[in-house]
C-alpha cells in the first residue's frame, strides 16, 4: 500500500513540474505564451489596463488539464480600445477579465472560434465582465459573446450597458455542422441593464437564427439574472430546437422569453417579476412541441407581444423567418399574480391566420385584483384545451376549463403562496409534472407552480449570478433629476455669460440664472448632465446677441441630459435662431434626456427650423415638457428623420403636460416610426392637459404627426383655432387613444386600425381670452377632465 501511495505522489509531482505558470504583461508575451501553452499550463495576465489587445487563445488542452488564461487579480485586468478575446481549440479556460468601455468596431468581444472551421470545444469563460463596450454609432452591429463549437460554457459573468445593435450573447449554429447539437451551457450570469434600442436587434440572448431554426442546439440557459433588459421585445430569442430555459430570474425587463423559431423547448422554473413597471413581459409561444411549466409571473403589465403569456397565430406554409403555427404545446402549472391579460391568438391578421392546435393549457393558477378578463382572445382558440385552471379575484372568465376559487394565501418575502390545498385539486395532464417550482416532489396534482403551503425558496431566487468581484456601478440612464447637495453656480445676465458657464459646467451642476437677459453668440453644447434654472419664463430671457446668428441655443450630447426650467428662449427677429434645442448631430450609441419645465419658446420662424430637432441615428430615452409655451414659430418638435422605414424612431417616451402650442405654421409634434418592426415598444407619446391653438391651419395640415408610433395617449386637451384643417391628427392602432378632449371648429381626429376614442366635446370652450386660455363662466372645460380638473391648461394648479 505504501508503494502505491509513493507512485501516486510521484505521478502528481511530475504533472505539477510539467505544468507551467506564466505571468505576462505585454500583448506580444501574452500571445506567445498562449501559443506555446500545453495541457495544464496557466497564463496569467498582469493587473493593468490593456489597450487594443487581441487575445488569440488558440490551444489544445486535455480532459482534466485545461489550459488556463486568467487575470492576476479577478477584475484587475481591464481591456479597452479594440481589445477582444478569440478562443479556438479544446479544453480552454478564461477567467477574471474585464472588458470595459471599448469598441471592437463590428467584431465580437469574445468568440469561441478562430474561423468557420476552427471553433472551440469543452471550453469556458467564467468570472469575466463586459460593460459599456459600445461603438459610437448604435446602428453598428456586433455581439459581445459568440458561442460556437460544442460543449462550451459561459458562467458567473456580468454583462451590462450594451447600447448598439446585436444581442449581448448568441449561440451560433450556422456555417459548420459541428455547431449543431452543441450542448452549450449559459448559467449563473448577470445580464444587467440594457436600455431600449429603438430598433430590432436588441436581444440579450439569441440561440440560433431563423435559417437554422429546425436544427437541434440542445443549449441550456439556466440560473441567470436578467435585470432591466429593455433592448427590445425579445430578451431571450429562441431560434433552434431542443433547448432548455430553466430557473432564470427576470426583474423589471421590458420584453420576454420568446420561442420565436424552433421546436421542442422546455421553459421551466423561471420567475418574472415586473413590479408593475411598464411593458414588462413574460413568455411568448410560437411553433411546436414546447413545454412551459412551473413558472411564476408576477406584476407584469405588458400587452401585445409583451403580455405575461402570449400564444401566437402562425403563417400557413410560411418561410422560416415568419411565424409557424403553435402545435402540440403544453402550458401547465404556472402561476400568474396580478398580471395584465394573457393574449391568445396574438398577431392575428391577414397573414397570420393559423390558429393554435392540439395545445394544452392546464392546471395554471391566477390571482388578480383586477376586474378585466384574464385573457385577451384575438382569434379562434378551439385548438387550445383548457382544464383545471383556477382564478381568484374579480376578473372576468370567458373560457371553459378556468374556474373561480376563493383561496387563503400566505405572503412570503417575494411572492404569496396558496394554502388551500383542496380547492386546487386538478387532473394530471398528458405530460405530468414531477415537481413544483421549488423542486419539491408533487404527490398530488394541484394547480399552480407552487405546492400549496410550500415555503421552500425556488432555485431562481437562490442564484448568485455574475462575477465574484463587483464592477463599479455606472448610472443606467442620463438621469436629469438633481440631488439637493450638488454644486450650484450663479450666472449673471449679460453677453456670453451663459455660454461660458455651460462650457465649464460639470456633471449635475445647476446653473442658477437671475432675472434679466442672457445673450449668446454661438450655440451651446451640453456635454454633461446639467440643469439651467431661471427665475421664471417671463423674467429670465435667453436670446441671440445683436449681429450673431447661432444655429441653435442648446445641443445635447449622447448620454447627457439637459434640464431647462424657468426661462424664455427668444429666437430673435432679424435673423432668428433656427432651432431652440437639438439632439446630437451624428449617430451615437447612448441615449440622451431632455426635461423642459416652465419654458417659453417663441420666434423660431425659419422655414425649415423647429423648436426642437432630433437628428437621424440619435435616441432620447425621455423628452418631458411641462408648464411651457411653444408659440409663434414654424414647427414644434421634429423627430421625423428615421426614414429608412426599418422600425427606428428617435425617442422612447415623449410626455407633454400643461403646455400650450400656439400659432405654429406647421406641426406641433412630428414623431415618426416607419416600417413594420414588431420588436420594439414602438414609441410612446403622452399628451395631457394641453392646448393646440392655430396650429398647421391648412386643409391637409396635421397638428400631430405620429405615423407608426405604437402608444399615443391624448387626454384632457383642447384643439381649436384651426378652422381650415380637416384632420388635426390621425390615430392608428388599438394603443392609440384619446379621451376627455375638446375639439372646436378644427376638423376631426381620424381613427384607424382600432384606435380608441372616449368622451369628445365639440362645443365652444368659452375661454376668457386666448392669452392664458382660462375657462370662462359656463365653459364646458370646467371639471370635465379624467382627473376631475378642467380640460386644457391647469394654470397654477397641481401641475404634476
Amino acid at each position: 500500500m505504501k508503494h502505491i501511495y509513493l507512485c501516486l505522489w510521484s505521478t502528481l509531482l511530475v504533472q505539477c513540474l510539467h505544468a507551467q505558470h506564466h505571468i505576462v504583461s505585454t500583448a506580444e508575451a501574452l500571445n506567445k505564451a498562449l501559443k506555446e501553452a500545453t495541457p495544464g499550463d496557466t497564463v496569467v495576465m498582469a493587473d493593468k489596463v490593456w489597450t487594443d489587445t487581441e487575445i488569440r487563445f488558440y490551444a489544445e488542452g486535455a480532459p482534466g488539464k485545461h489550459i488556463v488564461l486568467k487575470a492576476e487579480t479577478p477584475g484587475g485586468v481591464i481591456l479597452n480600445g479594440t481589445s477582444r478575446l478569440i478562443m479556438a481549440g479544446k479544453y480552454l479556460h478564461t477567467e477574471g477579465l474585464w472588458f470595459r468601455e471599448g469598441n471592437t468596431e463590428g467584431k465580437p468581444v469574445i468568440t469561441f472560434r478562430k474561423n468557420k472551421e476552427e471553433p472551440a470545444f469543452y471550453s469556458r469563460v467564467t468570472n469575466c465582465a463586459v460593460t459599456d463596450y459600445n461603438p459610437d454609432d448604435r446602428s453598428l452591429q456586433y455581439q459581445w459573446v459568440e458561442l460556437w463549437g460544442q460543449h462550451n460554457r459561459v458562467d458567473h459573468c456580468t454583462f451590462s450597458g450594451k447600447t448598439n445593435q446585436g444581442p449581448v450573447l448568441i449561440v451560433g449554429l450556422k456555417d459548420n455542422k459541428i455547431n449543431l447539437e452543441n450542448h452549450h451551457r449559459i448559467d449563473n450570469n448577470l445580464f444587467g441593464h440594457r436600455p431600449p434600442l429603438g430598433a430590432n436587434g436588441g436581444e440579450t440572448i439569441r440561440v440560433g437564427t431563423s435559417h437554422t431554426s429546425l436544427e437541434s442546439s440542445r443549449t441550456v440557459v439556466e440560473e441567470n439574472l436578467f435585470e432591466r433588459c429593455n433592448g427590445e421585445v425579445e430578451i431571450i430569442s429562441n431560434k433552434s430546437c431542443d433547448n432548455m430555459y430553466r430557473n432564470n430570474l427576470f426583474i423589471e425587463s421590458e420584453g420576454g422569453l420568446v420561442l420565436r423559431h424552433g421546436n421542442r423547448c422546455l421553459v421551466e422554473g423561471n420567475i418574472f417579476l415586473g413590479n408593475r413597471k411598464p411593458h414588462t413581459g413574460g413568455i411568448r409561444v410560437i411553433n411546436e412541441g414546447h413545454i412551459v411549466q412551473n413558472n411564476l409571473l408576477a406584476g407584469l403589465t405588458g400587452d401585445g407581444f409583451r403580455s405575461p403569456l402570449v400564444i401566437m397565430n402562425g403563417v400557413p406554409d410560411g418561410p422560416l423567418n415568419r411565424y409557424n403555427q403553435v402545435k402540440d404545446v403544453t402550458i401547465q402549472h404556472n402561476t400568474f399574480i396580478n398580471c395584465a391579460p394573457l393574449e391568445l391568438g396574438a398577431g392575428s391578421d391577414e397573414e397570420r391566420t393559423s390558429t393554435p392546435v392540439n395545445t394544452i393549457f392546464a392546471n395554471n393558477l391566477f390571482y388578480t385584483e383586477n376586474s378585466e378578463n384574464i385573457f385577451r382572445v384575438l382569434d379562434d382558440i378551439s385548438g387550445i384545451c383548457f382544464s383545471g385552471n383556477k382564478v381568484q379575484g374579480p376578473a372576468e372568465i370567458s373560457v371553459k376549463g378556468v374556474d373561480p376559487v376563493e383561496l387563503s394565501w400566505k405572503n412570503l418575502e417575494v411572492y404569496p403562496i396558496p394554502l388551500s390545498d383542496s380547492l386546487l385539486v386538478a387532473e394530471p395532464s398528458a405530460r405530468p409534472v414531477r415537481t413544483d417550482i421549488t423542486g419539491t416532489v408533487r404527490t398530488r396534482t394541484r394547480a399552480g407552480a407552487v405546492i400549496p403551503g410550500n415555503e421552500k425558496v425556488p432555485l431562481a431566487l437562490r442564484i448568485r449570478p455574475g462575477v465574484t468581484w463587483m464592477p463599479e456601478k455606472k448610472p443606467d440612464t442620463p438621469d436629469a433629476e438633481v440631488p439637493e447637495a450638488l454644486k450650484v453656480v450663479k450666472v449673471a445676465p449679460g453677453r456670453n455669460t451663459l455660454e461660458k458657464a455651460v462650457k465649464k459646467a460639470g456633471d449635475h451642476t445647476v446653473l442658477q440664472l437671475e432675472k434679466g437677459i442672457y445673450e449668446i453668440d454661438k450655440g451651446m453644447a451640453v456635454t454633461d448632465k446639467i440643469t439651467i434654472r431661471g427665475t421664471g419664463s417671463s423674467e429670465t430671457v435667453i436670446r441671440p446677441a445683436k449681429g450673431s446668428t447661432p444655429d441653435y441655443f442648446f445641443r445635447v450630447a449622447h448620454g447627457k441630459a439637459l434640464t431647462l426650467k424657468g426661462v424664455a428662449l427668444d429666437a430673435g427677429k432679424e435673423a432668428p435662431v433656427k432651432y431652440g434645442i437639438i439632439s446630437p448631430t451624428v449617430p451615437g450609441s447612448l441615449a440622451y434626456r431632455l426635461i423642459i419645465d416652465d419654458v417659453y419658446f417663441h420666434g423660431f420662424t425659419q422655414k425649415t427650423g423647429a423648436i426642437f430637432k432630433a437628428y437621424k441615428g440619435t435616441f432620447a430615452d425621455t423628452i418631458r415638457i411641462t408648464n411651457s409655451r411653444l408659440e409663434n414659430s414654424q414647427r414644434g418638435l421634429n423627430l421625423s428623420y428615421e426614414k429608412d422605414d426599418k422600425g427606428k424612431y428617435n425617442a422612447a417616451v415623449i410626455a407633454i403636460r400643461n403646455t400650450l402650442f400656439k400659432n405654429l405654421g406647421q406641426f406641433a409634434i412630428y414623431y415618426y416610426r416607419g416600417g413594420n418592426d414588431e420588436s420594439t415598444v414602438g414609441g410612446q407619446l403622452d399628451i395631457d392637459h394641453c392646448v393646440f391653438y392655430n396650429v398647421d391651419n391648412h386643409e391637409k395640415g396635421r397638428m400631430l404627426r405620429t405615423r407608426g408610433i405604437v402608444y399615443v395617449n391624448l387626454s384632457n386637451s383642447v384643439i381649436a383655432g384651426s378652422p381650415d384643417i380637416r384632420h388635426p391628427a390621425v390615430l392608428q392602432g388599438p394603443k392609440n387613444r384619446m379621451t376627455n378632449m375638446l375639439i372646436y371648429k378644427s376638423g376631426t381626429v381620424k381613427l384607424t386600425g382600432g384606435a380608441v376614442s372616449g368622451t369628445i366635446l365639440h362645443s365652444d370652450p368659452l375661454w376668457k381670452d386666448t392669452l392664458n386660455f382660462d375657462p370662462g363662466e359656463g365653459s364646458p372645460l370646467k371639471n370635465a377632465g379624467t382627473d376631475k380638473t378642467d380640460i386644457g391648461l391647469l394654470g397654477n394648479k397641481d401641475l404634476r
